[in-house]
């Protein structure tokens, strides 16, 4: 029996997809003020946001990342945040239970870029590191915005003291490109 060209295509393209959107990224959208003016500075425009599933394969961030993670205080709900500090930084809090905090090995501390309208580390305290799924790259739409996304914190928001990050966690970057991946999940910046 002779399958015909679309269902070879099609038994090919879906786990090649599949390990792609798995491996390397995909594109989500974002919604909420929290991460304002970095993504979504007009509220009537909603930004999308390449993910770089690849670029944290090794647990690889750095002080100034925007970066996905599963929310801690809600493990159905995906948000997006910006890395502060990482483990061994001395942080200065706003509004949590310590004033400040050393944060733990294994762990990041993350806030949205519009202080006082995120639900972040000031919440929920330092984040582990294995929450992390994905850093946002670049803007994707609309195409106004389109733009890679820098890695910096903001002055006001520079830890008190920084720590030593472990060898094998210091490595090279990698950013991936994608020409198109399909919308997989929204990401609330709440």
């Amino acid at each position: 029996m002779r399958f015909p060209t679309f269902l070879k295509s099609l038994l090919l393209g879906v786990p090649v997809g599949v390990t792609l959107l798995d491996c390397v990224g995909y594109v989500a959208r974002v919604e909420g003020v929290s991460m304002q003016p970095a993504l979504n500075p007009d509220a009537t425009v909603t930004d999308y946001v390449f993910l770089s599933r690849w670029a944290v394969r090794n647990m690889d961030v750095q002080r100034g990342d925007i970066i996905s993670l599963i929310s801690p205080k809600d493990p159905s709900q995906k948000i997006i945040k910006r890395v502060v500090a990482l483990q061994g930084d001395v942080i200065s809090t706003l509004g949590y239970k310590l004033p400040y905090v050393t944060v733990p090995e294994g762990h990041c501390w993350v806030e949205g870029d519009h202080t006082g309208n995120s639900l972040d580390s000031n919440t929920f305290g330092p984040v582990s590191l294995g929450l992390v799924t994905a850093r946002a790259t670049q803007i994707v739409w609309p195409p106004s915005r389109w733009q890679q996304l820098p890695s910096t914190v903001p002055k006001t928001r520079v830890p008190i003291a920084t720590g030593k990050r472990p060898a094998a966690v210091a490595s090279s970057r990698s950013v991936s490109n994608s020409s198109s991946s399909p919308i997989e999940e929204v990401h609330r910046l709440n």
